[in-house]
């Protein structure tokens, strides 16, 4: 192998293939990032089971093809502190040499055989969606993925194609959001997956046009996008998801819209005095008019007022001011509406065209 590449252009590539690949594995193969360069392209592919990466890179100055298994973190720190415009990598039989003007390093190369075989996309059964849309999707609803450590199929992302609509789900129990967007694809039998946090976030880092179309696969095991810059592929999750739509409610009986920016605002300011052990927000809605409070035993009691529009005459509903937050954060229009039918039922948000999401009420006096 022999090539002159963009340091950018490297750069870029070693940080997305590099953020898969583990410092440490009882398999020593992947620790290390497989370089493949061709007639006028360089692929850089890194995994760590769970995830895959191949990542192209084209307008590279080949003088001969060949095939490298590299010590990822070391390769990738030494490009990043280069300061040329250009790096040269050259390969013998026993390490690659990494140069860039004056500066110079000799890294170890082991057999590329050793590294597992990582798939290549497909293109019979995959659908085309733009690549901000498919990204929004991941951001509305990620922050919802459980954290802690339980039922596995709640740490990621429940991904749906039906009837040429693409919807995706999390949860972790206590909060669910739910987002979905047309796609224009041909008639298929519906698909269902459970995508990791992980393979989710990675799947974004390599959507960096908006406008972009990009292609999206499920199989049975895993699911796979693939962007002009390249591929990336996700073991899916196995299990079974919660049934979502038995949670978001039907025909509430209370109906309140208010301002996003003001309604972020009041829940930041009477949740300063409520302590872990007691986050809660109180929300009493009468006639016009929101009063929020929040209380804990340590902190003292703080209560704030807006105006609203509301038809009933007097509901009140507390939530964890947290999950409020993090909710309304990724809304998409100035109204947020907030429905439910007492204090002890769900609450359903409308974030958006397309966008709900659901917060368990907290049932404790505050």
């Amino acid at each position: 192998m022999k090539l002159l590449c963009d340091r950018e252009r490297l750069r870029e590539g070693l940080a997305l293939v590099g953020g898969v690949i583990p410092n440490k594995s009882t398999r020593p193969a992947i620790e290390n990032m497989l370089l493949v360069a061709t007639d006028d392209a360089l692929e850089l592919v890194g995994t760590d089971l769970e995830v895959a990466v191949r990542y192209r890179i084209d307008d590279v100055k080949v003088g001969e093809p060949g095939t490298a298994l590299v010590p990822s973190r070391v390769f990738t720190d030494f490009v990043r502190d280069l300061s040329g415009e250009t790096v040269n990598l050259s390969m013998t039989s026993n390490h690659i040499e990494v140069s860039s003007g004056a500066d110079r390093c000799e890294l170890p190369i082991s057999d590329p055989e050793e590294f597992p075989v990582v798939a290549r996309f497909t293109d019979e059964g995959a659908l085309s969606i733009q690549g901000g849309s498919f990204t929004r999707l991941v951001s509305r609803t990620s922050f919802a993925i459980a954290k802690e450590q339980g039922r596995y199929a709640m740490h990621g992302i429940l991904t749906l194609i039906e009837d040429q609509v693409l919807r995706m789900v999390a949860t972790d129990g206590r909060r669910l959001a739910v987002a979905s967007t047309p796609i224009d694809s041909p008639a298929s039998p519906p698909s269902k997956a459970i995508l990791p946090a992980k393979g989710a976030q990675a799947f974004c880092r390599l959507v960096t046009d908006d406008l972009e179309q990009i292609e999206l696969h499920i199989d049975e095991n895993q699911m796979g996008i693939r962007t002009k810059r390249g591929e990336i592929f996700a073991r899916l999750i196995d299990g079974e998801f919660p049934r979502y739509a038995a949670v978001i409610p039907t025909d509430p009986a209370n109906r309140v819209e208010a301002d996003g920016e003001s309604l972020t605002r009041k829940i930041k300011l009477v949740s300063n005095v409520t302590t872990q052990d007691a986050r809660a927000v109180k929300l009493v809605i009468k006639g016009q008019k929101l009063e929020l409070t929040g209380r804990s035993t340590t902190s003292g009691q703080a209560t704030s007022e807006m105006e609203v529009h509301f038809g009933g005459d007097e509901a009140e509903i507390a939530f964890n001011p947290d999950f409020l937050l993090e909710g309304i954060r990724h809304c998409e229009t100035d109204m947020v509406a907030l429905e439910f039918n007492d204090r002890t039922s769900p609450g359903k948000f409308t974030l958006g065209e397309n966008y709900v999401y659901v917060v368990m009420p907290i049932t404790v006096d505050v």
